[in-house]
């Protein structure tokens, strides 16, 4: 299978996989588990499992010169991005979320033209202009939208994290030239970890292990192997391949994906005109920013 396919499929999968977090991480925080416990948590296990695959099927060195962006790459990658992520979605909504995670490529696409030189082409801009009508036809409409006083704390985090994010999927793409996607992520989650266990120790300690029901067992089990190991080893594998532009815009196929999985596995959603005409519009904006470009040697 052409290395171009196997990308867009691996984004598939994570767009798949983001679009079930917003609302499996809502069931778990705050009432069984505290959000800085649940970033230890997440990063802890995630750092462990990198690791320990990386030990039996990938022995790389890392030079010393990448040690300073692999531990920049912690910072937004994973302390800032999944402290703010999971706060931020515990005072908000899983709409609103999806709704600020909008922002993402947009802040993608303008880190990039900085610092890679990527090229801002018309069918970029038009691209994520076609992702934004599509994604936002199919969440302004939803009954749960509802910013306001109430969210505005989390809301500006999600935002945040967005912004971080944005900044993870620019800084990584020099390195996916050099060395296995394994080798990158267990660096990342390593200074991660060490990053956010100061902010999530002290709830780690208060999480009741005892009392939590079968299903939130199951929905950690989800966040930890799915959101984190799987959705990262297969973010940075799509970096390869393709340009952060277009690894950032299928963060507009989470909400429709997440209108699917509701039509057709929980049958409490109908699929009428609105979410085709959502899911054409988003369809037409990865086509559109996934087209070739140049662009010129990083300065960075």
């Amino acid at each position: 299978m052409n290395k171009i396919i196997r990308a867009h499929l691996s984004l598939v999968i994570v767009s798949l996989i983001y679009a079930a977090t917003f609302s499996i991480a809502k069931e778990v925080m705050p009432v069984y588990v505290p959000p800085f416990a649940f970033v230890l948590v997440r990063a802890g296990s995630a750092m462990l499992l990198f690791w320990l695959v990386s030990v039996f099927f990938v022995k790389e060195k890392v030079d010393k010169k990448d040690i300073p962006r692999l531990a920049l790459l912690g910072v937004c990658g994973v302390a800032v991005n999944q402290i703010l992520f999971l706060n931020g979605l515990s005072q908000t909504t899983p709409i609103n979320a999806s709704i600020i995670m909008v922002s993402n490529p947009v802040f993608v696409l303008l880190i990039a033209a900085i610092l890679l030189k990527e090229k801002i082409s018309f069918s970029k801009i038009a691209g994520i202009a076609f992702g934004i009508a599509g994604a936002l036809l199919l969440l302004l409409f939803n009954k749960n939208f509802s910013f306001g006083s109430e969210t505005i704390k989390g809301d500006v985090m999600v935002l945040i994290n967005s912004m971080s994010w944005a900044a993870y999927i620019v800084l990584v793409k020099p390195l996916m030239q050099k060395y296995n996607a394994f080798t990158i992520v267990k660096w990342v989650f390593l200074f991660g970890f060490i990053y956010v266990f100061p902010f999530g120790f002290q709830e780690f300690k208060e999480i009741n292990w005892a009392s939590m029901p079968i299903t939130v067992w199951r929905d950690i089990l989800f966040v930890v192997l799915g959101s984190t190991f799987l959705a990262y080893l297969l973010n940075t594998y799509a970096l390869r391949a393709l340009s952060p532009s277009v690894v950032s815009i299928y963060t507009y196929f989470q909400p429709f994906l997440t209108t699917l999985i509701a039509v057709f596995f929980y049958h409490n959603d109908a699929l009428d005109t609105r979410k085709i005409v959502s899911g054409i519009l988003i369809v037409i904006g990865v086509i559109l920013v996934s087209q070739p470009f140049r662009s010129a040697k990083p300065d960075f």
